[in-house]
């Protein structure tokens, strides 16, 4: 039986800025409908590697592959064209329009015709479970309603690859059990690497956890294997509990 390619494969990669070395030769391989958890402590380099294979850095070296294809040197746009997209940790809405239009946006990354952009921005709310009025004003929305919105936006790019940046952050208890319901569904239709601080919820859902530590690759595995990690417990895990 012949292994799956990888849908995106990240090798050597590297940023330098000045003297500090934010991310050091990382390596890792992502395959299809895969859910990926990506943590460490703060600063250990986990929104510069984002930001690297999503095209916002310019890494030093390295290379990032989506489907064979290098994503070195191009632009987020061009990154997101091909299939890649992401959200932000902080959202951002495009206030002065509706949450039906800020999804329309994103779905102009795969379709021209406005009709057919406003069907898939319908759909993709509907699926996630979109709990306010589609025409208010996207600023006017509370924090979960807001990240619900930044997910949605990306997702209506039609993405392979959906890069999720501490969408549960700010959340009170019971809107995290059900995002994370959202993002177990959401699985089925893409490949996910979640960035997230909630080390429960990131066990849960990840079929692989990936940590990070002043910028290296510290641990690769399962959520078990990486929780019974002596090296994990002592740099991140333990000092959550």
């Amino acid at each position: 039986m012949n292994e799956p390619n990888p849908i995106l494969t990240v090798s050597g990669l590297t940023k330098n800025f000045g003297g500090l070395v934010a991310v050091d030769e990382v390596s890792f391989e992502l395959y299809e409908n895969e859910l990926m958890g990506l943590i460490g402590p703060n600063g250990a380099g986990k929104t510069t590697l984002f930001n690297l294979i999503t095209g916002f850095h310019e890494p030093t070296r390295g290379s990032v592959q989506l489907n064979g294809e290098s994503l070195i040197g191009r632009q987020p746009h061009e990154i997101c064209k091909r299939g890649l997209t992401r959200t932000f940790q902080i959202p951002r809405p495009l206030s002065d329009l509706t949450v039906q239009e800020n999804v329309v946006v994103g779905a102009f990354n795969q379709v021209d015709d406005r009709n057919k952009a406003e069907e898939i921005a319908s759909e993709t709310l509907n699926e996630l479970s979109f709990e306010f009025d589609y025409d208010v004003p996207a600023e006017d929305l509370p924090i979960a309603g807001k990240k619900k919105l930044e997910v949605a936006k990306a997702l209506a790019t039609g993405p392979d690859v959906l890069f999720l940046d501490e969408v549960l952050a700010g959340l009170n208890t019971a809107e995290v059990d059900e995002f994370m319901h959202v993002i177990g569904d959401l699985q089925q239709r893409t490949t996910i690497i979640m960035v997230e601080h909630n080390i429960d919820a990131i066990m849960s859902l990840a079929d692989r956890v990936l940590v990070l530590e002043q910028g290296q690759k510290l641990a690769l595995g399962d959520p078990e294997e990486v929780q019974n990690d002596p090296k994990v417990i002592e740099a991140y895990i333990g000092a959550n509990e």
